[in-house]
This record gives structure tokens, C-alpha cells and sequence, in this order.
């Protein structure tokens, strides 16, 4: 309760902040998200760029990302068919506060680090 309001959650209507962070906290997504930031990108290009994510993984990754609103797949009717990524106007509103997720959890690594060190649990 960040408001300080309390929500009544019921069956079927999850907590919103549970329900996306569930969806973008993944390992991948906000990879995905940032590599996308720039423009429109192929899925050989995006899983390029990331590198060290599999086939499988992206295309999963994508698929949610896509079902949640956040991207967009274009499939152009060519031989092969072309199909190329970008994100919404949903994406891209995400992106700021993505930033300052990223901002924040590089200003505080060193100190989490060193809190789960002092806790024994690094």
C-alpha cells in the first residue's frame, strides 16, 4: 500500500503492482524493453544484442511482452517473411520508469551487496 489506501483485491483482480512486476521483473523483459528503446529490430538483432539469452527464451520473452501491450510484432508478407519488433505507446511510456529502476539499482548494488554479505547470505 504505497498510497497508504487499502485496495481490496479479489478473486481475479490481482494486485496491479504484483501483477506487472510478476510480468516485466523477469529476468529478460526489461532487457527486451531496452534494446527495443532505440526503434524497430529484427529477432536476430535483439537477440544479438543481449547475447546470452537462447532462441527460446526470446521468443517467449517477446510472446508476453507482445500479450501484456509493451511490444509489437510486424509480419511483412515476404519470402522469407520478415518480421520485425518495436514497442507501443504502452512501451514506450514504460521507459522512464524503467531508467530510473536501472538508475536506482546501479546507485544501490554495492550496498545490497554489502548487506547480504553482512547477512550471510551472498
Amino acid at each position: 500500500m504505497l498510497d497508504g489506501k487499502k485496495r481490496a483485491v479479489t478473486l481475479g483482480h490481482p494486485c496491479p503492482i504484483r501483477d506487472v512486476l510478476d510480468r516485466i521483473g523477469d529476468q529478460w523483459s526489461l532487457l527486451v524493453l531496452a534494446t527495443l528503446e532505440p526503434g524497430v529490430k529484427r529477432f536476430s538483432q535483439i537477440e544479438r544484442e543481449i547475447g546470452d539469452i537462447s532462441k527460446q527464451m526470446l521468443s517467449k520473452t517477446l510472446r508476453r511482452l507482445e500479450q501484456d501491450g509493451f511490444v509489437l510484432r510486424e509480419v511483412h508478407a515476404e519470402v522469407p517473411p520478415r518480421v520485425e519488433y518495436r514497442l507501443t505507446p504502452l512501451g514506450h511510456s514504460f521507459l522512464d520508469p524503467m531508467r530510473a529502476l536501472i538508475r536506482w539499482a546501479d546507485e544501490n548494488h554495492a550496498a545490497i551487496t554489502a548487506a547480504r554479505q553482512e547477512a550471510g547470505a551472498a
